[in-house]
């Protein structure tokens, strides 16, 4: 069996990662287990659509699945993810930051090109 260099696995995990859905699902998950019908009932995707990311996310190991009576319930796998998750907003505030500091700056500089 060959072996796959880190890179190329870190590179496969974002991009299993890389789909609205899965991470709505996984935020939603940070709350706790949740059965199926919530999530249906907090995403505006189409069962077959949201069976289908689960199905991505539980196969990656991010989530596992329990049956209770006729309902599975869905949960995260390890607080990992929910501490990626974090990690994902915190650098995507520190940018969207830094881009509204840019955009105050050229709105400044155009208000004073108007001026002259």
């Amino acid at each position: 069996m060959q072996r796959v260099p880190l890179y190329q696995a870190k590179a496969e995990f974002f991009r299993m990662l890389g789909h609205p859905v899965r991470i709505r699902v996984l935020e939603l998950l940070q709350e706790g287990p949740k059965p199926v019908r919530d999530l249906l009932a907090d995403l505006e995707a189409e069962p077959s659509s949201l069976s289908q990311q689960l199905a991505v996310l539980r196969r990656s190991g991010i989530v596992v699945s329990a049956r209770e009576g006729s309902t599975v319930v869905y949960s995260l796998a390890g607080a990992d993810v929910a501490d990626l998750l974090r990690a994902a907003r915190r650098i995507l505030t520190e940018l969207l930051a830094g881009q509204q500091g840019l955009l105050d700056e050229l709105r400044e500089a155009e208000r004073g090109a108007r001026l002259m």
